[in-house]
């Protein structure tokens, strides 16, 4: 089975943590040569010496917030100037958590903003260079709700269903250029961002935050949560030549927990 990613570069989205550092360290094992993003300049200079290098793979990072939009595009751009990148992975942190009504309509805008309106200027900005060298794999980071919306993220469901449908659009455009578009869809992963959805679960249930951890634990049929190199290691398998057939598809990685199929 050919993973082999030397000589391929990646654009990692949210990487100074979680299972945006985690898929950048599983892509720089298959060879890849990684551009880092998030705002922490700090985090990304240390995950630099955590990065396999040991296939002569050149690892930089990028500091940007995608609030800015015009910046985003600018720094982007720049990037496709110097090099081409084979392998996007969109990933950002997720809205607040909350009910549908306690959300404004800012929350909604916002949301849209840091996903879907990124997700789609950073297509624009290095789709070419995976069609002028053959190669390109575009990989979003979304969730289950895609398939089964959560209680108490409604501005998260509404986003994320959003992104997966521009996905499968785009996957069925950009077929015939041999690019390939794919969601990964994560359960329960031990992140800081699940460490939030769990505090505020617990407080609105009245109940203390050991409580709700084996709650939801027990929730999931393997009985854990993910670590996120499990996530990074599907997000690598599908940025890899073994996965050149699969495209437009929802990956589930939740430890069997979503009961839809």
């Amino acid at each position: 089975m050919d993973i082999n990613l030397k000589g391929k570069n990646a654009f990692v989205g949210g990487s100074s943590k979680g299972i945006g550092k985690a898929t950048a360290i599983e892509l720089a094992k298959l060879g890849a040569n990684i551009t880092l993003v998030s705002r922490s300049a700090d985090k990304m200079i240390d995950i630099l010496h955590e990065l396999d290098n040991s296939l002569g793979q050149y690892h930089d990072f990028l500091v940007v917030d995608f609030k800015d939009i015009e910046n985003l595009k600018k720094r982007a751009h720049a990037i496709a100037l110097k090099k081409d990148i084979h392998i996007l992975v969109n990933n950002t942190g997720g809205p607040e958590p909350g009910g549908m009504l306690e959300a404004g309509l800012n929350d909604f805008l916002g949301a849209f903003k840091n996903h879907l309106i990124c997700n789609h200027l950073l297509v624009k900005s290095f789709v070419n260079g995976m069609k002028r060298s053959g190669y390109g794999r575009i990989i979003n980071i979304i969730s289950t709700s895609v398939k089964e919306p959560l209680d108490g993220l409604g501005v998260s469901n509404t986003t994320r269903a959003a992104v997966a449908n521009w996905a499968k659009t785009l996957a069925n455009e950009l077929g015939k250029f041999g690019i390939t578009v794919n969601n990964v869809l994560p359960g329960f992963t031990d992140t800081e961002r699940l460490s939030e959805i769990l505090k505020i679960s617990a407080e609105k249930n009245n109940i203390s935050e050991e409580q709700m951890f084996e709650k939801m634990k027990q929730s999931v049929p393997l009985q854990r949560f993910a670590e996120p190199s499990e996530l990074g290691m599907a997000i690598s398998f599908l940025a890899s030549p073994a996965a050149s057939y699969i495209t437009g598809t929802n990956l589930v990685v939740d430890g069997g927990r979503t009961k839809s199929h």
